[in-house]
């Protein structure tokens, strides 16, 4: 969940002060007197000293002062904290530990104003009610030489990240085996077994936390411009955060890689050839983003074996038989595309249950690019950018809408037109038989594929900009939106080729043999070659060319001594080697030092990490390999008729496709951001609206097949057409019945839920009904007060005192106006 700060208003609230509060009365010894709006009776002093794994609660009594908090009574007690064995490490910028392990890499630009980046700092470090983050910041060594970036590695306190799970509503197992949410005041129910406060938190809930709190920085009342920059205005409410982003003052940001971790998961992932996917070590590691797109390609392809074994079979069948069993192909596979992904939609809900992100997107919060108005949200009374929906309707439809239809009759056309070219040269080839016109046949598809990837690089920069433009609230609803513009477009130039050569040609030149040879060939060039070409690309090339530098680099060196001189002078400044970095402090144009900046230590080996990750390429992100295995979705189910084995070389495909992306998220790339999910949001739509497209896809090409004509051939192609119509419209039919019938949420998980949610009622209840009882005994003490004999009436009826049960009318009457009072 994201949250906007407004001025002085903290996280949460009073209840975000309530949390902060509870964690360090736990962990400090020392109770918040903002949280309990009371005063101490006694001094909080300490049974025994402090050790390694042991944190002592002292005697601390605290009585009412007003209100309606309760007493708190703590006496001496001594708990085992599972862990916390750095007990300095509280929510201190100077605690006197070692920093914690980084989370986040953030690279400024070399020409970043001092000021600036003292903004930036005092914003990650600073209170809650000043509108900070409460982050821990260190800086690698700095020497200020020119073209030298400053580096930042962002980490929080073991407190911190308490406090922002509750806030975040993340949800754990508790000690009964229960997914809840959680929650500080009941820590304790959710260590158990191996769980400490170590690990509690994975390391991609740790990332999570640390940039949801980067990217909810936001500019208060007061700020209009960004220190050291005043020509880069800045709103109220505006990000912090996206705009150094957006201006390059941050070049680049990526969590560092945990050796150990990576060496473990690759060891049972891309090297473990006939083992199950570690689905639940990948969540760990990348976070349910990725662990998703994984369980989706391992269960797409489990999906594939069925038409694969049956597109087999389809080859040893006579060819009189052959016809009959290609309808029964076609059949089975636009159903079995139904039930495919319905049954996906149950195993992703399964996982979403299982990991706590079910129901997240129920009150998800604006992103951190939404602009609007800020405003109080009636719903969650929290202040956010309000931006009126008709305004983006307007856009998406008015603007957006027309400009994407505009690219895709280009994309269209310029297909057409290659096509047209193709044709014309083969005819002169055929006229005149020369050399020439051989090699000129080949021009215009050459030409054609350059200009399909220069059209998808500026088409996904469009697509971006219109979205980004059209201010979508929530980042489910940008990615829907920029998902479907991409769809589209690579849809027409993806597929739109194949309709032209099964219909177009079919319709007017009657070569049914040329349309199922091009059609059988085009289909094995897209999912083997293509295929293999892009594996190679993704995860062989980058390491091939990070290797042939390293080798010239090293050539360079031993070739030219003095060269190797200046690049050793290069590394000691950009490690911060002690003697380079003290001799250059003169010489730099500003000090880290000066702006309140603390150093990591020159031999810390995460400085030579962020160095050797930060020169990696960042993860772009799941969409390509969706895309991937939406385009071959599409090959393998819309002309299953003309290729059946299609299925069987798309699971040799993603045999290799599982551990080739595997391997590059491991090796190849920097560690991505660790994003939560509940299902593959857009993808959804579009493989179901290809698998609609199947169907009448198949249908028109048994339709117009020959073979099948043959079989009736005193039909009249009016009648061919009302056969295609009907026979479409009962698949139709039928996949909306499967639909219908297979529930997308199982029934194990319906009834977890509905009990999870009775649960959190009744302690809702449990609670209310408490406090209730507490107001009324601190209000009407004489109703329910100490008794020293129950049977004596004398003792009820000591002076100053009204029993209950006292016959008096007057007392009576004073009890019954009180209770107005209520």
């Amino acid at each position: 969940m994201e949250k906007v700060r407004m001025g002085a208003m903290p996280v949460g609230g009073e209840e975000g002060l309530r949390r902060s509060s509870r964690l360090r009365n736990r962990f400090s010894g020392f109770p918040s007197r903002s949280e309990l709006g009371t005063s101490p009776v006694s001094v909080p002093t300490a049974e025994k000293p402090l050790t390694e794994n042991t944190l002592v609660r002292p005697e601390v009594r605290w009585t009412s002062s007003g209100g309606d908090e309760d007493e708190v009574d703590m006496g001496p007690r001594s708990e085992e904290e599972n862990g916390m064995v750095d007990y300095g490490d509280l929510d201190s910028q100077t605690s006197f530990t070692a920093f914690p392990p980084t989370y986040l890499v953030l690279r400024l630009s070399p020409n970043i104003q001092p000021a600036a980046v003292s903004w930036l700092v005092r914003k990650i470090t600073g209170k809650k009610g000043e509108g900070g983050a409460e982050l821990l910041v260190r800086c690698e060594p700095y020497g200020g030489r020119k073209k030298e970036s400053l580096v930042l590695h962002v980490s929080a306190s073991k407190l911190k990240f308490l406090e922002l799970a509750e806030y975040m509503e993340l949800k754990k197992v508790d000690c009964q085996g229960q997914l809840r949410e959680f929650t500080v005041g009941d820590l304790d129910n959710f260590l158990h077994s191996d769980i400490n406060l170590d690990n509690l938190l994975t390391a991609a809930e740790k990332q999570m936390i640390v940039i949801h709190e980067l990217e909810n920085l936001r500019s208060i009342a007061g700020e209009s411009c960004v220190p050291g920059c005043p020509s880069l205005s800045i709103f109220v409410g505006q990000s912090i955060f996206q705009t150094f982003l957006t201006e390059s003052l941050i070049t680049s940001y990526y969590p560092l890689h945990d050796d150990a971790e990576l060496t473990s998961l690759g060891d049972k992932w891309y090297w473990a050839f006939f083992q199950a996917q570690p689905f639940e070590e990948i969540r760990k590691y990348f976070g349910e983003s990725i662990s998703l797109y994984f369980s989706f390609l391992g269960f797409y392809t489990a999906s594939l074996c069925a038409p694969a074994m049956l597109g087999i079979l389809h080859l040893f069948f006579p060819d009189s038989a052959s016809n009959y069993s290609l309808i029964f192909f076609c059949i089975f596979n636009v159903v079995w595309v139904t039930v495919t992904l319905e049954l996906w939609k149950r195993k992703c809900s399964e996982l979403a249950y299982v990991w706590g992100t079910l129901r997240m997107t129920k009150w998800e919060d604006p992103r951190s690019n939404f602009r609007g108005k800020m405003s109080m949200d009636p719903v969650t009374g929290r202040y956010q950018p309000k931006y009126p929906w008709w305004k983006t309707a307007v856009k998406v439809y008015g603007v957006s809408f027309p400009i994407v239809l505009v690219c895709l009759f280009g994309a269209f056309y310029i297909m057409l037109y290659s096509f047209w070219i193709e044709e014309i040269l083969v005819e002169m080839q055929h006229e005149n038989g020369s050399k020439l016109a051989a090699i000129l046949v080949y021009v215009p598809s050459i030409v054609y594929a350059i200009l399909v990837y220069l059209m998808n690089f500026y088409y996904r920069q469009l697509a971006s900009f219109l979205t980004e433009w059209e201010n979508h609230r929530t980042q489910s609803q940008f990615e829907r939106h920029r998902v479907t513009k991409l769809v589209l477009f690579e849809f027409v130039n993806n597929f739109m080729s194949l309709f032209y050569i099964a219909f177009y040609l079919q319709d007017f030149n009657n070569i049914w043999g040329l349309i199922m040879c091009l059609s059988e060939q085009q289909v094995f060039v897209m999912l083997i070659i293509l295929q293999a070409i892009s594996h190679f690309q993704e995860a062989i090339l980058p390491l091939l060319i990070r290797k042939a530098y390293t080798s010239g680099v090293q050539f360079l060196i031993r070739k030219y001594p003095k060269l190797a001189k200046i690049m050793t002078d290069e590394d000691e400044v950009l490690k911060g080697s002690k003697e380079n970095n003290n001799a250059s402090t003169e010489d730099s144009i500003w000090n880290p030092a000066s702006l309140g900046l603390q150093t990591l230590d020159a031999t810390d080996p995460r400085i030579d990490k962020s160095k050797a990750e930060g020169e990696q390429d960042p993860y772009e992100g799941t969409f390509d390999d969706y895309l991937e295995m939406f385009i071959q979705f599409g090959y393998v189910f819309l002309f299953s008729s003309v290729y059946p084995l299609a299925a069987s070389w798309a699971i040799f495909n993603n045999v290799l496709e599982i551990r080739a992306d595997a391997f590059k998220l491991c090796k190849v790339f920097q560690r991505p951001i660790a994003k939560r999910t509940k299902d593959i949001g857009a993808w959804q739509i579009a493989f179901e609206v290809m698998g609609a497209v199947a169907i009448m896809t198949n249908c028109g090409l048994l339709c117009l097949s020959p073979e099948l004509r043959a079989l009736s051939p005193t039909l009249r192609p009016a009648e061919w057409l009302l056969l295609f119509v009907v026979i479409e419209h009962c698949l139709l039919a039928l996949t909306l019945a499967l639909r219908q019938l297979i529930p997308d949420v199982p029934y194990q998980v319906k009834m977890a839920m509905a009990r999870l949610e009775y649960q959190s009622r009744q302690a809702l209840k449990n609670e209310q009904t408490f406090k209730s009882r507490r107001q009324l005994t601190r209000r009407f003490k004489t109703i329910h007060g100490p008794r020293t004999a129950a049977s004596s009436p004398k003792a009820t009826d000591s002076p100053g005192t009204t029993s209950i049960g006292s016959s008096s009318p007057i007392a009576r009457r004073r009890v019954a106006a009180s209770g107005k009072n209520l």
